[in-house]
Parts: structure tokens; C-alpha cells; sequence
């Protein structure tokens, strides 16, 4: 028993449960920073119920950071880590990581084409939010490459791999129930793209990783993450793995860098080919968004500019669809993109175990593959099915409130990733990674994404969104003119 507590797996289901179940409670979390895309410093960071926790944005991030360290140091201390090393080691990282986090969000780095008006600015290199991923893996590359000293400093506090797993068995819980909250005329789409999506991705899968294989000699520990990074979901999808397949952390970090630049180039050339090609077929160019492009904010993002393109199109002929049909796809199979990761964790896990890790005649007793195998991942499981279960059972009025406070517990995933990116970049020799092959990777991501992801997601979206519109907007009732007035 007290080995189990000192394992960072347990402390990563720990952690994510807690925040899960909290977020579950109205308003618990209320008081949590959210960053938003800004141009003025002063809107940049604001609690996610303002109207409830009427408090400056500074404050709210402090009260972050007070509860992250303490909860954290209590687990590092259980764990057997010196307390005092990671309290003052947690304050420099925090501090680091949210500071590129909320950089990140800058509007002329994040903005993307749909959101330049409402940010009131006239270009934006469209990276995202998840620019501040980027910058902390950058600002971590920096410290660890030149200033050696103070990584190491830092490394009590550097816990990549209780902070990667937390953020994904929080994504277990916040997308569980998510899968139950689509309107009722989804169902057909629902359908249409669960199929699509596990067709799409076991083909993605298997050729993306013989390409990284076979033809550019990349070892498993490369190939494995990679594929999940272009076929599911990117980061998430990239770090399970990596997890699963007991990949260093820095392997799958790095995949998930390219995945987020990556991500920005089919943001800005996909939705103009959508525009050009498919302005008569617009679930096949929505269904299109959510399987090509693998980070979250620029799928929907994608999904937006693109409703915004074939709506603009599709009016000039009189025809008037409802607002975010299209975007809703999107995001709709985007989400069980995400969903599929756990199952596929689990499976690879199993096949590491029994067949690419044991080795000639020697048996594997099942206590063995129990001690290796990621725990969090069960905690990723157990977190969705529980909360889709639930999520099936309570009112819609209900479900949508639970989808608010986990809505809000989700801001601690993104700060438990960011502070992965800087711990990661701390910890890699640049030198060594590029003898391993990082320039000759993103070569296998560019060719895998544009010579073969793109088109065969272009072609699964056709087979089963071909012929589907989305419902036509409903005329507005003339409002009531009452004399007098």
C-alpha cells in the first residue's frame, strides 16, 4: 500500500478525480482563471464565473497557485520528495508556465481568422491558445540547454509525469459526459461520424506508423506516439501513448510541438479548399475539420471559418442555415476523436506488454503487466464511462450544469499541460534529440498529414456525410408592434 501511494500514477488519478468531482459541485470552481485572447494585458485572464466571483483576474490566479501547491506538495511529500525543494521548485514553474501560458493567448499570436474582428486587430498568426504550449516547451529548451544549473534547481518540481497523466484523466471526466450533451438531431450525425471516425483512424494508425518504420528507421518509442499524434487527437493522443507505450516524456511532447504547428497550417489552407470544392457538401466539409485537424481549438476553429465561408456562399442563393450546424459537427466528431484515446491506450498497452516488450520464452505473469502498465489510464476510463452513465440518467437542465463546473475544471488540465511543456523542455538535450532524428520527424508528419491524412479523412467524411445538410434556420417571427409604442 504505501508503494502505491508513492507512485505518481496513483497521485495522477488522485489529482484528476479530485479536481472531476469537485467540478461537479455548482460553482466550485467558479473562482478559476480562464485566459482569454487579449490585446489589453488587463482582459487577459478573468475568473470563469465573473458574475459569481466578481474578483481581478490576478487574484484568481493566485488563489490557483495557492491550491495547486498545496495539494501537490502534500503528494510530493507522501511520495517521499523533499517539501521544500519542490514548494520554492512549483513556484518558479508555475509561475513560468501560466506566464507563457497566458503569452500564448496574445492576439496577434493567437488570433485566428474568425476572431480578428471581435479582437479588433487586423492579422493573427492563428497558432491558438495553445501558442502557450509552444512558448513553455521553448522557454524549458532554454533553461535546460543553456543555464543547466537551474534545471537541475528545478527538477524536484519538474513532475512531467504526474502532471501529463492528471491532465489526461481529467479529460476522461469532462468529455464523458460531454458525449451525452449533443441535441437530439445530431443523433444521425453522431452515428454517421462514430463510424467514419473508427474507420479513418485504425487505417491512420497502422500506415503512419510503418511509414515512421520502415521507410525513416524510427524506433517504436518515435513511431507509436506519433501515429496516435496524427490520427486521434494530437497532444492528448501523443502523450497517452507515449504513457502507454513507456515512451520518455520528452518523445511524445516534442510529436505533440509539431502537431500544434502543424495544426495552424491546415487551420488557414483547409477551410479554403472546403470553400472552393466543397461549398454544396457542407457536413462532408464539417465532418472534414474535426478528422484532419488534430488540436481541439483549431478544429473548431476550423469547423467556424468554414460554416462562415459556405453559410456566406449558401445565402446568396437564398438558402439560410441554422447558426453553428456545421460547427457542431465539427466539434462532434472531434470529441470522439478525443474519446477513442483511452481505448486505444489500453489496447497498445496490452500489446507492449504481452508481445514488443517480453522477451523469446519469457512468460508474462499478469502482476507484471498490472506493475507496468499506466494506471491513469484506467482512471481516464472509470472518470467517462462513469460520468456518461450519469450523464444519460439526469435532466438535461442538470447535465448542462455538470457540463459547466467540468467546463471549469478543464482550465486544470490545460495549466497541468502547460507546466508539462516547460518541465519537458527543462529536461531535453537539443543536441541528442536532434541526433535522434527531430528534423527527419516532422519530415514523416508532413508527408503522413498532406500526402495521406488529409485526403483519406477528405474521403471517409464523403462517404458518410455525402448528401447530409444542415437543417435550414427557421424564419424569425415578426415582433409585436404594440400602438403607442
Amino acid at each position: 500500500m504505501r508503494s502505491w501511494f508513492r507512485s505518481e500514477d496513483t497521485w495522477a488519478v488522485i489529482t484528476g478525480v479530485l479536481v472531476v468531482l469537485l467540478g461537479l459541485i455548482p460553482n466550485a470552481f467558479g473562482w478559476v482563471p480562464k485566459v482569454n485572447e487579449w490585446v489589453d494585458p488587463l482582459a487577459s485572464v478573468a475568473p470563469v464565473a465573473p458574475k459569481v466571483f466578481a474578483i481581478p483576474g490576478g487574484v484568481s490566479v493566485l488563489f490557483l497557485f495557492v491550491a495547486l501547491l498545496g495539494f501537490l506538495t502534500f503528494g510530493a511529500w507522501v511520495m517521499g520528495h523533499s517539501v521544500k525543494r519542490f514548494a520554492i521548485g512549483f513556484t518558479v514553474l508555475f509561475a513560468v508556465g501560466y506566464g507563457c501560458w497566458v503569452l500564448g493567448h496574445f492576439g496577434y499570436i493567437a488570433g485566428t481568422p474568425d476572431k480578428l474582428n471581435k479582437l479588433g486587430i487586423p492579422w493573427g498568426l492563428g497558432l491558438t491558445g495553445e501558442a502557450g504550449y509552444l512558448l513553455a516547451l521553448a522557454s524549458g529548451l532554454v533553461v535546460g540547454n543553456f543555464f543547466p544549473k537551474v534545471g537541475e534547481w528545478l527538477r524536484e518540481s519538474a513532475r512531467t509525469e504526474w502532471y501529463i497523466k492528471t491532465a489526461i484523466v481529467i479529460v476522461g471526466g469532462v468529455y464523458g459526459l460531454k458525449a451525452t450533451q449533443f441535441p437530439e438531431e445530431t443523433k444521425q450525425i453522431l452515428a454517421r461520424g462514430l463510424a467514419a471516425i473508427i474507420e479513418a483512424y485504425l487505417i491512420y494508425w497502422a500506415v503512419v506508423y510503418l511509414l515512421a518504420r520502415k521507410v525513416f528507421g524510427f524506433s517504436r518509442e518515435w513511431a507509436a506516439p506519433l501515429a496516435s499524434g496524427i490520427s486521434i487527437c494530437g497532444v492528448s493522443a501523443a502523450i497517452t501513448t507515449g504513457a502507454a507505450v513507456r515512451a520518455r516524456p520528452v518523445v511524445p511532447v516534442m510529436v505533440s510541438s509539431l502537431v500544434v504547428l502543424f495544426s495552424v497550417v491546415e487551420l488557414v489552407l483547409l477551410p479554403l479548399g472546403a470553400r472552393l470544392f466543397l461549398k454544396d457538401e457542407p457536413m462532408v466539409a464539417a465532418a472534414w475539420m474535426g478528422l484532419a485537424v488534430k488540436t481541439d481549438g483549431a478544429a473548431i476553429s476550423s469547423g467556424a471559418i468554414t460554416e462562415s465561408f459556405i453559410y456566406s456562399e449558401a445565402a446568396k442563393e437564398g438558402v439560410n442555415y441554422e447558426p453553428k450546424a456545421m460547427e457542431t459537427t465539427t466539434t462532434t466528431v472531434k470529441v470522439f476523436i478525443d474519446l477513442f484515446i483511452g481505448v486505444w491506450a489500453v489496447v497498445l498497452g496490452i500489446v507492449w506488454a504481452y508481445g514488443i516488450d517480453r522477451k523469446p520464452g519469457q512468460g508474462v505473469p499478469f502482476k507484471d503487466i498490472w506493475a507496468r502498465f499506466p494506471k491513469f489510464v484506467f482512471g481516464y476510463v472509470i472518470l467517462f464511462a462513469a460520468l456518461f452513465l450519469v450523464g444519460l440518467q439526469v435532466s438535461k437542465a442538470d447535465a448542462k450544469q455538470m457540463q459547466t463546473g467540468l467546463e471549469y475544471a478543464d482550465q486544470f488540465r490545460r495549466v497541468f499541460f502547460v507546466l508539462t511543456f516547460f518541465a519537458i523542455g527543462m529536461g531535453a538535450n537539443l543536441r541528442r534529440l536532434w541526433a535522434e532524428g527531430l528534423g527527419k520527424l516532422a519530415l514523416v508528419y508532413a508527408i503522413s498529414l498532406f500526402g495521406f491524412v488529409i485526403w483519406f479523412g477528405l474521403l471517409v467524411s464523403w462517404l458518410f456525410f455525402h448528401g447530409v445538410k444542415p437543417p435550414e434556420a427557421k424564419p424569425k417571427e415578426p415582433t409585436a408592434v404594440v400602438e403607442g409604442k
